[in-house]
């Protein structure tokens, strides 16, 4: 491509949505932390040669659950083609990290009462009571007594066959990884790994933009709110956007929405990705669908058939590829232009390697569909 033609896609990709830009505290007690778009994000480089790709990030984002993975693929960005977390960037989410541990030990604690579940240990009822009555929003520090509560409650029998009926109730993806390392976190010297990073529920509202560079083309990542409250928001912002890149998680698919417990979170994507990739402002923008959290799947999918939600599914159980396959047709169906090309990958946003692979195939896939969409190949 000669830099005339680079020139003439570049003035083409003008966007008309910086004035939707913002970032928003939230009203749950974690406030979000600048871990998107901070001032170790690249800057953007004045060159009026420089082509740029704006990516449109969608997906569901469903209260205390952690939702699709979009702000996990967002983080990822910056590892793989960003600045990365520096030391003083970690030390910000220690103190998300210890909300994260209580929020989900509370919950638990919250649906065994719902649940009729009974401890395995007596005293482990007082441990409860000291759990939550904690406010997990004034944590400033990890010890004694929490810590030795919180583990002796995550071993405790009640709590782990309520972590196993976890469908029935609220409660994040990341719940166990941290309860399980609760030992290291604890520690006087803690800093959070990159895993304990990518791992961190931070609710997002409102729209961020993570802008980075790469092979001299500059990539504007724009997340949206994902929650039905925020659609009305943005979706009359944005217009002649390059791409988007829509996730929506596999292991949903026995899960209903927090806003209304009547509705399959799966068949909810799949209606907003149709909403999505009809707009009429959408119709020039490539596609590409991640179905992400496949290892969660992978997981899932030996005790929680899927055609106990979907009775049109007639595959094998216990059956991951069977099941992605499955969920991933049921996308690919609600098309009504054939003829679009919606590019799909598997995924799990917290393997850094996984996004590494799949961000590649997907920056080819973008540029194919400019070069096509201006005649230039």
């Amino acid at each position: 491509m000669d830099n005339l033609k680079t020139c003439a896609i570049a003035r083409s990709l003008v966007d008309r949505f910086s004035c939707c830009l913002q970032q928003q505290d939230t009203d749950d007690g974690v406030r979000p932390i600048p871990v998107l778009y901070t001032a170790n994000a690249p800057k953007p480089k004045k060159s009026r040669t420089r082509m740029e790709i704006v990516i449109l990030l969608q997906g569901n984002t469903f209260v205390c659950t952690g939702g699709s993975g979009k702000s996990t693929f967002i983080k990822q960005m910056r590892i793989i083609h960003g600045a990365g977390y520096s030391e003083e960037d970690k030390r910000g989410f220690i103190k998300i990290v210890y909300q994260n541990i209580f929020i989900a030990m509370q919950s638990m604690i919250r649906a065994m009462d719902m649940l009729h579940i009974s401890y395995g240990e007596s005293l482990n009822m007082k441990n409860a009571e000291l759990v939550e009555s904690f406010d997990y929003k004034t944590i400033t520090t990890f010890e004694s007594p929490y810590v030795e509560a919180i583990w002796d409650l995550w071993r405790d029998a009640g709590i782990q066959e309520c972590y196993h009926r976890r469908r029935e109730y609220q409660l994040s993806d990341s719940a166990k990884y941290y309860l399980e390392a609760l030992d290291r976190i604890a520690a006087p010297d803690y800093l959070p790994t990159q895993q304990d990073i990518l791992r961190v529920r931070v609710p997002t509202t409102g729209i961020i933009e993570y802008p980075f560079d790469l092979q001299a083309i500059r990539f504007r990542i724009v997340d949206v709110g994902g929650q039905r409250s925020e659609r009305r928001k943005w979706i009359h912002c944005f217009e002649n956007v390059t791409s988007i890149i829509f996730l929506a998680a596999l292991s949903e698919y026995d899960r209903n929405l927090f806003e209304s417990d009547q509705e399959n979170r799966t068949e909810e994507s799949r209606d907003l990705f149709h909403t999505i990739v009809t707009y009429t402002w959408f119709q020039h923008s490539s596609v590409i669908l991640f179905l992400n959290k496949k290892d969660l799947l992978e997981e899932k999918i030996i005790y929680s058939h899927i055609v106990d939600y979907f009775p049109e599914y007639d595959g094998p159980q216990r059956d991951a590829i069977a099941a992605r396959e499955f969920i991933l047709q049921m996308f690919l169906d609600i098309r009504i232009d054939y003829e679009k090309i919606i590019y799909s990958h598997f995924t799990c946003a917290t393997d850094t390697e996984n996004i590494r692979f799949v961000f590649a195939a997907v920056k080819d896939s973008i540029l194919q569909h400019e070069l096509l969409k201006y005649n230039l190949v």
